[in-house]
């Protein structure tokens, strides 16, 4: 590769070369090294957030982008219709994610079980956001900013999972792990335990609705998102 301005000092020469004669830096090698960037990664928004958030890859292989393009397209259609679903006919719909969460939501339980009654109940919320949240941070951390949109999606989706039980305080109708309800076993509706415990038992329904407007406001950023960095993905395959 000969040129005949220098890229690293600016060194002008009579006649197009391959070796800057002034600091030694061979022309090839800086295409080379070019060449790899775009690859790795396609251009991003300026700012330390911009590069966390939407550094997507480069050259990525197409079937790939188009297998996370159908998941997000799934992920999309299903979380529009949690969202679609009223607060109180959530129980009844049948979202298959409440298994999952329920896991996370229990294990909660357990892992804040040392730090008091209060503490333990609200644990089990607390541990079915914590997973998504921690899931979202360590891809965010390898770079994989998909895995990241994923993690949040899942995350909303478990704010909205939460605010049919927040919504139940005051009413404890909801049928429980145990086959159960609220108001048949003392202090073991967790919310009930929450908001009673902090004098907000009337705040139930308030408290749910913004729950639930919280998951809906992260499910549908992370659809956004993730179409954005499909494009970039799809767009950094044709930089050269």
């Amino acid at each position: 590769m000969q040129l005949e301005i220098c890229p690293k000092c600016s060194c002008r020469h009579p006649v197009p070369v391959d070796i800057c004669p002034h600091c030694g830096v061979i022309y090839a090698k800086v295409a080379e090294v070019d060449a790899r960037r775009s690859h790795e990664e396609v251009s991003t928004p300026p700012g330390r957030m911009g590069q966390l958030l939407f550094a997507a890859k480069g050259g990525e292989n197409v079937t790939v982008i188009g297998i996370k393009a159908v998941f997000l397209a799934v992920l999309s259609l299903y979380g529009v219709k949690l969202i679609r679903t009223p607060i109180l006919a959530f129980p009844d719909s049948g979202w298959w994610l409440h298994g999952v969460n329920l896991v996370f939501h229990e294990a909660g339980h357990v892992l804040f079980m040392p730090f008091g009654r209060f503490v333990h109940l609200l644990g089990g919320t607390l541990g079915q956001l914590l997973v998504p949240a921690v899931v979202t941070g360590a891809f965010l951390r390898r770079r994989d900013i998909f895995g990241a949109v994923v993690g949040t999606w899942w995350l909303g989706e478990n704010f909205l999972d939460s605010a049919p039980y927040i919504n139940d305080a005051r009413a404890l109708q909801l049928m429980l792990l145990g086959g159960v309800t609220g108001s048949e076993v003392e202090d073991y509706h967790d919310w009930e335990g929450v908001l009673g415990r902090m004098g907000m038992l009337q705040y139930d329904h308030t408290l749910a609705r913004i729950a639930f407007t919280t998951g809906s406001v992260l499910m549908l950023a992370a659809m956004v998102w993730g179409c954005y960095i499909l494009w970039k993905e799809y767009a950094g395959r044709y930089r050269s």
